[in-house]
């Protein structure tokens, strides 16, 4: 018995793990899918040649042209070793300034730079931009991969995003429609609700989203969000309010619709996935568990008379249609990563912002009147570069590890490391954690406290002399700091969010 035909693959896009292709089983299952027809693949993990190689063969085995997909907000070299990791989009927005021509001008190197890199590895569809206004400052999932929380510079920092991949043969995608920046819930964890009149949705939230389309964005990503003031009973992903009605005809968007990933947990506990996104109006299913088992859903539906067949042509139409420049990008020589870095480097010390300034502390001259402590994600992340700016472990502190004493400085500083990333459930230290840094405060002469990640978590230390926001975790964003601590360089960056902290 045959199983389905290729129509049904050509609708999904499937996990290709980088870090798995040693496997020789692994490759092969990889390739049986594109001779399938499978629409493509979203990578994640591996190393520089070892993908790139993969994937260009994967492509030569397909009669039509894969899409390879990318989660690389942050450059190629968030997923694929080898490559340029750039500063979080919400850094790139409080570096560079949309008023200066200059600014403008590093921002579209960087997008260049980005989508270069894209091209070598063979990622033709990458996942950004990330058009969500971050409004909510509990937001455990978006934050800094927001540009900021005004749907204006959203859209303007987005849309430069958009011209400048398309013009370099890649398919964008402005994510997650009709906007997840408002909401205190993780969407791979559970089903977000974002509560707002329509009214408001439609002038912040999917203010970005209608200048994507006008941007001419390759697809856009429907977020797994229930917004009961569009579609009372169905999420985004699943209604034919959100996809056709809103975004087909209200925005007039003739572009790809794809799901956001459909291994995520919002929609846990919904029958027949798969079948509801078709109906809904998407084109692509992205990232379910398994792509064999969905193909074979969708023609059974088919047959069922519970999809228009219709609606299966037409979104394989779109897709061929689309793909038909893919062919047309070709794999270059090596790119200058030396030139990339020193860009993302330059991002990441313009993106630095003094939040608060007592006008008592900073610059500091001599790191040895200080003590350092670490609180929040620190276990997650290298922090030789602090250490060794405070001269060893000695002035070091772990708040998860201090004792009850406290040693007597003239200056603490915090460090606070809190990482945005899928099926983590948060952005922020816990209550204990945050009395505890608040206690300490107290008890020093003079404080800097200083965000590695979420601005927002500088809003619960107001009484610190300084504040300091740094949007990344890296070692790239450590040094970028420390190198304004002691007035090297100058604090440069703008808050791109709302935060009180008088």
């Amino acid at each position: 018995m045959s199983g389905p035909d290729k129509r049904f693959y050509q609708l999904i896009i499937s996990r290709l793990d980088g870090d798995r292709l040693s496997s020789v089983s692994y490759r092969e299952r990889c390739a049986e899918l594109a001779c399938k027809g499978i629409g493509g693949f979203i990578l994640f993990g591996g190393s520089r040649d070892e993908t790139g190689d993969f994937i260009a063969e994967l492509q030569s085995m397909a009669a039509t042209p894969l899409f390879i997909a990318s989660d690389i907000e942050r450059g190629v070299g968030q997923q694929v070793r080898g490559y340029t990791v750039f500063p979080c989009h919400m850094a790139v927005a409080a570096a560079l300034s949309r008023h200066r021509p200059d600014e403008v001008k590093i921002l579209e190197e960087a997008v260049d730079a980005v989508a270069e890199e894209a091209v070598e590895a063979g990622i033709n569809m990458p996942l950004i931009p990330v058009m969500d206004v971050n409004s909510n400052p509990d937001n455990p999932i978006i934050c800094t991969r927001a540009f900021s929380g005004n749907p204006r510079d959203v859209a303007w920092y987005g849309c430069v995003y958009i011209r400048a991949l398309e013009r370099a043969g890649l398919t964008s995608c402005a994510k997650h429609f009709p906007g997840h920046g408002d909401t205190s819930v993780d969407s791979h964890i559970a089903l977000p609700v974002i509560s707002k009149p329509l009214k408001e949705l439609m002038r912040t939230d999917i203010h970005p989203f209608r200048e994507a389309v006008r941007a001419g964005a390759g697809s856009i990503m429907v977020g797994h969000l229930a917004v009961p003031a569009v579609d009372p009973r169905l999420p985004a992903s699943l209604s034919e309010k959100v996809i056709t009605g809103l975004l087909r005809e209200e925005l007039g968007y003739s572009g790809l619709i794809l799901t956001d990933a459909l291994n995520m947990h919002a929609l846990k506990g919904q029958e027949h996935v798969a079948v509801k996104c078709i109906n809904a109006g998407a084109d692509i299913l992205l990232h379910p568990d398994d792509a064999e088992e969905v193909a074979g859903e969708l023609n059974r539906a088919v047959e069922a008379g519970e999809i228009e067949e219709g609606k299966i042509d037409a979104a394989v139409k779109r897709i061929l249609s689309h793909k038909s420049g893919i062919r047309g990008i070709k794999r270059h020589g090596s790119t200058d990563r030396r030139v990339h870095a020193a860009l993302s480097g330059q991002i990441s010390a313009m993106s630095v912002t003094l939040v608060k300034d007592s006008g008592r502390v900073l610059p500091l001259r001599d790191a040895g009147d200080a003590c350092l402590v670490f609180s929040g994600d620190e276990n997650d992340h290298d922090l030789s570069l602090l250490r060794d700016f405070m001269r060893g472990d000695s002035r070091c502190i772990s708040l998860k590890k201090q004792s009850s004493t406290h040693p007597v400085r003239d200056t603490v500083i915090f460090t606070i490391f809190t990482e945005i990333a899928a099926w983590k459930g948060g952005g922020d230290i816990g209550e204990e954690e945050k009395n505890a840094v608040k206690k300490l405060i107290g008890m020093s002469r003079k404080s800097i406290v200083i965000s590695f990640g979420s601005p927002y978590v500088l809003r619960h230390f107001t009484e610190a002399d300084v504040l300091i926001a740094a949007y990344d975790t890296d070692g790239q964003a450590q040094s970028s700091v420390i190198r304004c601590l002691t007035g090297e360089s100058d604090f440069r960056g703008s808050l791109p969010v709302d935060i009180s902290v008088s």
